[in-house]
């Protein structure tokens, strides 16, 4: 949870600092504003980069050539814990703090603050490359089983990358293939087990998520690890030797892992309508905080970027209900702050910003569901 933030030259952001609510954060205020740009300097403070972009330079200001974010993270011990990490143009050096001390991996640094986004992008998690719904996939194996899963990955992308400059550079026949083949394979293979054990208890979570969502029916998810189920990944390679030298890489493995989505035995991505698929990608990202939540008795923050022009009233309501249960730290921004006034319960706390030049200022409010039970209670004592 964060308690504290302050963000320095993050696009049109030159010097914000805010406390935010522990519950739902809303931000509102025009196109430009600099809403979504508060999002992306709590995304840079959680894993050192953008949700919006592989470049540094857009993301600073241009009248500046270093941009940082600091904040101060709760811990489940109690008390909290300072986070900096800031970002250089000219050298494109980074740097990340943790308590006064240096941190050279941001892998450390995500986990320290465990954020899920849902932007316009995040919509394109069906639509899009096998690629975005591996990173999906090992959102959650590396949140929950960190210590076993990034080191097999780093392991397997070493042994990736060897084989296929071998495989480029027409080095079959040596030694060297041979026993990068049995690095790799083993890496595969125990990433493989972790990806199927993280999916197997994903699966029934977003049942049930989905189910108070929208109903559509017989829906799936389905693993696929990269190659034939039926068959070990030695001889996979073995007889796809011929394949993978002509091309110069490596074509079964799990880099080729992808999460299937079906209506029956049908893709749903050509069965469902552009919003169902909306609602499903919800239900994935909410079912993977709620999952976390399980398996770590922790809470991961969810950056939820112009809600209101992605989903209608009803499906705004039930998505904030979800958060709402979940009870983690929620980040969302709309134009018109309205547009979420009935979305919460009366319990909920919700803390509001204005977001105007790249100014945030705490708009003075009532929890939205109390405003409704004055404005109630007012109506009777008028009426009596």
């Amino acid at each position: 949870m964060i308690q504290q933030l302050s963000i320095t030259d993050i696009r049109n952001l030159s010097c914000v600092s805010i406390n935010p609510s522990s519950s739902v954060n809303v931000l509102y205020g025009l196109n430009g504003s600099g809403k979504t740009s508060v999002l992306e300097a709590i995304h840079l403070l959680g894993v050192a980069r953008s949700f919006r972009t592989s470049r540094i330079k857009p993301v600073i200001n241009h009248d500046a050539e270093v941009c940082t974010v600091f904040g101060r993270i709760g811990v489940t011990s109690g008390g909290s814990i300072p986070v900096g990490v800031s970002r250089n143009l000219r050298d494109e050096t980074l740097q990340i703090r943790v308590s006064g001390e240096n941190l050279k991996s941001t892998s450390e640094l995500a986990r320290l603050l465990p954020l899920q986004v849902i932007n316009p992008d995040t919509f394109r998690l069906l639509e899009g490359s096998p690629k975005l719904r591996r990173n999906f996939i090992d959102w959650g194996v590396f949140h929950v089983k960190h210590h076993d899963f990034f080191p097999l990955w780093k392991r397997m992308q070493k042994a990736l990358k060897q084989r296929n400059s071998l495989l480029r550079h027409g080095r079959i026949n040596g030694s060297e293939l041979t026993s990068w083949n049995i690095e790799f394979e083993k890496a595969a293979n125990a990433i493989d087990v972790l990806r199927g054990d993280y999916i197997q208890k994903l699966t029934p979570v977003f049942n049930e998520v989905l189910s108070e969502l929208a109903d559509l029916g017989n829906l799936s998810i389905q693993y696929y690890r990269g190659w034939d189920r039926e068959r070990e990944l030695h001889e996979v390679l073995s007889s796809g030797m011929a394949r993978d030298t002509q091309s110069g890489y490596t074509h079964a493995g799990p880099q080729r892992a992808d999460l299937r989505i079906r209506i029956g035995k049908g893709s749903a991505v050509d069965i469902l309508s552009r919003g169902q698929l909306k609602l499903v990608v919800c239900a994935l990202k909410l079912a993977q905080g709620f999952l976390y939540k399980e398996l770590q008795d922790k809470q991961c923050i969810f950056l939820v970027d112009d809600l209101p022009s992605e989903l209608d009233t009803p499906n705004r309501q039930k998505l904030c209900r979800l958060f709402q249960k979940m009870n983690c730290q929620t980040f969302i921004t709309c134009v018109e702050k309205e547009a979420l006034e009935h979305c919460w319960l009366p319990e909920t706390e919700v803390k509001m910003f204005h977001v105007k030049h790249g100014q945030v200022t705490v708009t003075s409010h009532e929890n939205p569901g109390q405003q409704s039970i004055r404005r109630a209670e007012s109506l009777e004592i008028e009426h009596e």
